[in-house]
């Protein structure tokens, strides 16, 4: 049963992957409305929401684009930070979405900021501890409540990403369109975008949940 979720996972995951690839290549060929590239998007949104303590900078690689609210920097990919087209305008917007919530005190950021440091020191026994308590289950039973209780809170993180994501994306196209950066089609090209990309993270967090109870039925004593 549990063999069939995962494969099932794996290839939703596989799906929804490739479908933002495909359509963040396309989308990155419509410019925009307005003309402007990435970064200018990311500066005009943040200086128009009052916003004058962040940096856009430029950082390699691809679909790397994040907001780093530790250094107050919205950091955009080559393609994004220099494109003009709707997929770049998408992104751009969406990672100042995230500073906005920053700046706004948005509770669901402030909780996953809030759970960083946590989920990234399990993250790193964590696989060991696990390991460790299926091969001592038996003896040590508690060993293995440890390693469920810190994939817990990966699994936890993974949840509170998801209004964290979407409500960025909606402030994101909001603005988009408001200011007519996007108009019409294009802007439901930018939304098309920016849902292919929340999938993702939808993906993740069940993942993340199909792991968690199969490691609680193990520590139930019970083999699917």
């Amino acid at each position: 049963m549990y063999l069939i979720l995962f494969i099932g996972i794996a290839i939703a995951s596989y799906v929804v992957q490739a479908s933002l690839n495909s359509k963040f290549k396309k989308y990155s060929r419509i410019t925009t409305d307005s003309g402007l590239t990435g970064a200018q998007v990311a500066e005009r949104m943040l200086r128009e929401h009052g916003i004058n303590n962040v940096t856009v900078t430029q950082i390699s690689g691809t679909l790397t684009d994040h907001y780093n609210p530790a250094t107050r920097t919205v950091n955009l990919s080559r393609e994004v930070y220099y494109g003009n087209s709707v997929a770049s305008a998408a992104v751009a917007a969406h990672e100042c979405g995230h500073a906005l919530q920053h700046a706004t005190g948005y509770s669901m950021l402030r909780l996953r900021s809030a759970l960083v440091p946590v989920v990234s020191f399990s993250s790193q026994i964590m696989p060991w501890i696990l390991l460790a308590g299926i091969l001592t289950i038996t003896i040590f039973p508690a060993l293995m409540l440890l390693g469920i209780i810190l994939f817990a809170l990966t699994t936890l993180f993974s949840f509170v990403t998801l209004p964290v994501e979407i409500n960025a994306s909606r402030r994101a196209i909001g603005w988009l369109n408001s200011t007519g950066i996007t108009r019409g089609q294009n802007t439901y090209f930018a939304q098309d975008a920016l849902k292919s990309a929340a999938y993702t993270y939808v993906v993740a967090a069940l993942s993340s949940l199909a792991t968690l109870i199969y490691y609680v039925m193990i520590f139930m004593g019970r083999r699917d």
